[in-house]
């Protein structure tokens, strides 16, 4: 009687989310039918401050300085930017002040709102001090096939769900959702391909700015399932803007100029995704310039990568940017990869593997160097998680 029940409620939550999945892509489609004679605009942005209240967050070693206060300022800084530029954009926040907010009601916000646009903004930490640098995470089931929960990625997301056992009966509210169960990330499956190439743009964006300084290291954009990510229904980031247990991020995310600049970074990266956004979907002459897309990017591509473009082979990928490194760049780490481009990203995946089985033991010796890596499948010319 137990097994059926708990086979009952996976089925439930599979079926849930199947139904966001195409209550979203059916909104989307309804925006690109023919017979509407208006170009798409970002209207409205939704910044999530991470944190807030009783979740503290992050918290430096002097116990001086908290991950929520620090989010919380450079969110606001980032929304007064959008405001004074874009008068026209509703900037929403899902918190103003040191309040509490559960996850499931940050993304109902965005939701509610009819959001473009969803940034949550958090800080990072580790349990040494070395670690430093940005990273941008959009939705995507753990890169881990094999589900090693003591892998980096998987540790910040355990961390930034589990504000959700400060709420009582969470199991109820969240359908099951454990943030220490690996089973409740099944169902990540469902929905990462939703809003996956515009959200990847916009981490593109972030990162291409963010790279400029004050906190120059990044640290790459992964896929990762947080739940405050599955449950927004437009593109989303989360972005992890230093570490607080680094003494030189924190130095320059406790100054005031250092969350000025950073906030600026922030805005540049808004305001080039909002000018690809605007008008991106001419419906009028959509028809005619998808042909032409269509039949121009796979040349891109084989040119890029210079691998082959047809046929299904695997490997581990290990990188994505928005730009393109030279060969034996001291980021590959003595690695060669094969570069392939997707849209505006260069994805660079190492080792031509035959097999899964195969592509998997050679992610066991790259992730070593590179502990946010995972196996993938290229087939013709195109990169996917295995």
């Amino acid at each position: 009687m137990r097994h059926t029940a708990s086979a009952d409620i996976k089925a439930n939550r599979l079926l849930l989310a199947a139904v966001i999945v195409l209550f979203s892509l059916l909104s989307f489609n309804a925006l690109a039918r023919p017979q509407v004679q208006s170009q798409l605009k970002l209207k409205t942005v939704v910044i999530d401050p991470g944190h807030g209240g009783k979740d503290a967050g992050c918290v430096s070693r002097d116990k001086k300085t908290y991950e929520k206060n620090l989010t919380l300022s450079i969110s606001k800084l980032l929304g007064d930017k959008i405001t004074r530029a874009y008068p026209d954009v509703k900037v929403i926040y899902t918190r103003t002040t040191d309040k509490y907010i559960t996850l499931n009601d940050r993304a109902e916000i965005a939701n509610r709102n009819h959001a473009d646009l969803f940034i949550s903004i958090h800080i990072n930490s580790f349990s040494s001090t070395s670690p430093n640098g940005f990273s941008a995470h959009i939705l995507g089931q753990s890169s881990n096939k094999n589900r090693d929960l003591f892998s980096y990625n998987m540790d910040v997301c355990r961390r930034e769900n589990s504000v959700i056992l400060l709420e009582e009966d969470y199991t109820t509210k969240y359908q099951g959702f454990d943030p220490n169960d690996p089973e409740s990330f099944i169902f990540f499956n469902l929905m990462q391909n939703a809003f996956y190439e515009q959200s990847l743009l916009f981490a593109a964006d972030v990162e291409k700015e963010l790279s400029k300084g004050p906190i120059a290291h990044s640290r790459g954009i992964s896929q990762d399932p947080f739940y405050v990510l599955w449950k927004t229904t437009m593109p989303a980031v989360l972005l992890e803007m230093g570490f607080i247990s680094n003494p030189s991020d924190l130095r320059i995310m406790n100054s005031a100029s250092g969350k000025e600049q950073m906030a600026t970074r922030l805005f540049n990266a808004f305001r080039t995704f909002k000018n690809r956004y605007d008008g991106s979907v001419d419906i009028s002459s959509a028809a005619e310039s998808m042909g032409t897309a269509a039949a121009s990017e796979p040349e891109d591509e084989a040119e890029v990568s210079g691998a082959v473009s047809s046929g299904t082979s695997y490997g581990v990928q290990i990188l994505v940017l928005s730009r393109l490194l030279k060969d034996g760049d001291k980021a590959f780490k003595g690695y060669s990869p094969q570069v392939y481009k997707s849209g505006k990203m260069y994805k660079y995946v190492v080792g031509n593997c035959a097999s899964e089985k195969e592509a998997i033991g050679t992610w066991n010796a790259v992730k070593r160097k590179f502990p946010d890596s995972f196996p993938v499948t290229v087939k013709d010319g195109k990169v996917s998680p295995l």
